[in-house]
This record gives structure tokens, C-alpha cells and sequence, in this order.
């Protein structure tokens, strides 16, 4: 829950100037998605539609920030009921047995122009493997509700097998894209 997204955020070797946010999934303002080749015929795509996390941003020094999500596999949506059982299942998630996944940021690598590297262990199937997440800054400030947002995007790519999944889709499809649109709101 949001309790060890924080305590792994307040574990992070960050100045204490960096702000705390939550992940607005609860207003619908942040999505994972995914895409996969099927066959190199053409892509799947789908999405998680439950996750959680924060994160924390430090606009005058964006390297001291980081970024904590808990990923509910459960909910894996590819808009087709009987493939998101099969996604569900032993081949591919086995949210039988690792219902979740996470990804906990160690460093981030800031330009100093709105785009940054962020480095740090996503966990998927009780497999835990070092990734990098390509993230772009969108923007940030006042809401019409009394909050303080900020807003990013990224993208990085998995390797199915460094997770235990060698269900073969074909040649192309050894790897799957993974894309999150996150909107923080300040706590």
C-alpha cells in the first residue's frame, strides 16, 4: 500500500528539499500501458487499471527526486476477457502467485531540460531486475481544487525472459513497451 510506497521514498538517498506527492489514480490521472507484438503481425496493447505510488520531485535539483509504484497484476486489461484470463495465468503474469509488481526508482538522471533517466528495480513475478525509464516532465501547478500537481511521462522496455516468461508470440515479441502517464498531487 501507500505506506511502504512512502517508507521506500523516505528510504531513498535524497536531499529532504525534494516534495512528496500521490500518484492521482484515484481521479483517473495517471495510466500503465503496455503494447507487445503478436506474432510481428501487428501489437497488443492493454493496460493495468490498478496501480499505486508516489513520488518525489525536486524542481530546482530534478536528481534528487525518485518514484515508488505497486502495480495491481491482477487487473491487467487488453480489452478481451478470455486473453486477459490467459495473461493472468501460469504462461504470463501468475497473479496467482505475484499479484503484484513494483518499481522503485534508485537514482534519477536529470538534463536539466525536462527529460531525465530514472534507474531502479521493477519487480514482476517475484523476479527482481535493474531497468531504466526514459521520463519527460509535462508540467505542473496550481489545481482548481486547492492541490499542487505535477505531471510526467515514460517509457521503458522489458525483456519477457529476465521475468520468467518464455511463452513464445512470436519472433518479435520477446520484449514488451511499457508506458506510465503519472500525475502527482503534493500531500
Amino acid at each position: 500500500g501507500l505506506g511502504l510506497v512512502f517508507c521506500a521514498l523516505s528510504a531513498m538517498s535524497a536531499p529532504t528539499a525534494a516534495t512528496e506527492y500521490v500518484i492521482d489514480t484515484k481521479g483517473g490521472h495517471a495510466s500503465i500501458n503496455f503494447r507487445v507484438q503478436h506474432l510481428g503481425y501487428s501489437w497488443l496493447t492493454g493496460r493495468f487499471d490498478t496501480f499505486s505510488g508516489a513520488f518525489r520531485y525536486d524542481e530546482k535539483n530534478p536528481s534528487a527526486s525518485g518514484i515508488s509504484v505497486t502495480i495491481d497484476t491482477t487487473s491487467v486489461n487488453s480489452n478481451h476477457a478470455e486473453r486477459d484470463k490467459h495473461l493472468r495465468g501460469a504462461d504470463f503474469l501468475d497473479v496467482a502467485s505475484f499479484p503484484q509488481a513494483t518499481f522503485v526508482s534508485k537514482s534519477v538522471s536529470a538534463d536539466g531540460n525536462g527529460k531525465a533517466v530514472i534507474a531502479g528495480d521493477f519487480t514482476m513475478r517475484g523476479i527482481t531486475k535493474p531497468v531504466a525509464i526514459t521520463a519527460s516532465y509535462i508540467g505542473g501547478g496550481a489545481d482548481p481544487w486547492g492541490g499542487f500537481r505535477h505531471g510526467f511521462t515514460g517509457k521503458t522496455e522489458l525483456a519477457l525472459s529476465d521475468f520468467g516468461i518464455v511463452r513464445e508470440l512470436g519472433p518479435a515479441a520477446k520484449t514488451v513497451e511499457l508506458e506510465f502517464h503519472v500525475e502527482g498531487v503534493r500531500k
